[in-house]
């Protein structure tokens, strides 16, 4: 078994409470707020969240969030496997998180408590 593996995805939208409306009336989904440009959610099986954002084009592909127990470490794996660190550690409720992209340009993130 992996010790990274996909945790969490994430998505980028133009309109929280469109959003919560939406996906809580279609599908049953809780949210929890962290703020006006955040809201996590519960879908019975896996955990991920809306992120608002103007600069980043909502219906593009989601964020897709893996995690590990050592963030460092993967970093510097992620690095010399030839990605690029788009957006250094950074500290968030919960946690701590990097993204990176790969090769292709594809966005990923990893995340630690």
């Amino acid at each position: 078994m992996s010790q990274t593996s996909i945790n969490y995805i994430e998505f980028y939208c133009k309109r929280i409470p469109v959003i919560k409306a939406f996906y809580s009336n279609a599908f049953g989904w809780t949210f929890t707020d962290y703020g006006d440009e955040y809201a996590a959610f519960e879908d019975g099986a896996l955990s991920g969240g809306f992120h608002q954002n103007a600069q980043e084009a909502a219906g593009g592909n989601p964020l897709v969030v893996l995690y590990t127990k050592d963030l460092e470490g993967v970093r510097d794996k992620v690095i010399a496997a030839g990605g690029t660190i788009t957006i250094d550690i950074f500290a968030f409720p919960g946690g701590r998180r990097f993204h990176f992209a790969d090769p292709d340009g594809n966005v990923l993130a990893v995340w630690s408590e």
